[in-house]
C-alpha cells in the first residue's frame, strides 16, 4: 500500500494538506518500508504562486485526487473539510493527525494506534 503525507521539508507533517510544498510518498508491505519518493505539489490549487489563501471556495479537487490516486492513505496536520471528504470519497483514507513527523507518523500506522482528528479540519 502507498501512503501521501503532505510535507514542505520531507521530515516533518504540513499543517495544511492543500498548502504543502509535497508529498512524501511511502510504500508499505507486511509492516516494511518498501521505497519512498517525494512529489511536488503542483496541482492543488492553494499550492499555486498568487493563490489566496480562501479566495476560491468552489475549486476543484480533482488535480490533486488524481495525483494521489495510487495512495490508500493520505495524512496531514490538517486540511479542509471538502478535501477530507472528497479524498474519502475516491476512497482514500485521510488523516487529520497529531503527528508531527513523516517516520513517527509511519510507524504509528504500522502499529495501529495513528490518531486521527477530523473535527481539527477546517470549514471554508
Amino acid at each position: 500500500m502507498k501512503i501521501g503525507i503532505a510535507s514542505n521539508d520531507q521530515n516533518s507533517i504540513a499543517e495544511h494538506f492543500g498548502r504543502t510544498k509535497g508529498f512524501v510518498i511511502v510504500e508499505l508491505e507486511n509492516g516494511q518500508e518498501l521505497s519512498r519518493t517525494y512529489r511536488k505539489n503542483k496541482f492543488s490549487v492553494h499550492s499555486q504562486p498568487g493563490s489566496h489563501e480562501h479566495a476560491e471556495h468552489g475549486h476543484s479537487h480533482t488535480a490533486i485526487l488524481e495525483a494521489l490516486a495510487d495512495c490508500e492513505l493520505v495524512m496531514a496536520r490538517g486540511m479542509g473539510r471538502r478535501i477530507y471528504d472528497d479524498l474519502r470519497g475516491a476512497k482514500i483514507e485521510s488523516y487529520i493527525t497529531s503527528q508531527s513527523q513523516v517516520d513517527e507518523a509511519i510507524e504509528a500506522y504500522i502499529r495501529g494506534d495513528l490518531d486521527d482528528n477530523p473535527e481539527k479540519g477546517c470549514v471554508h
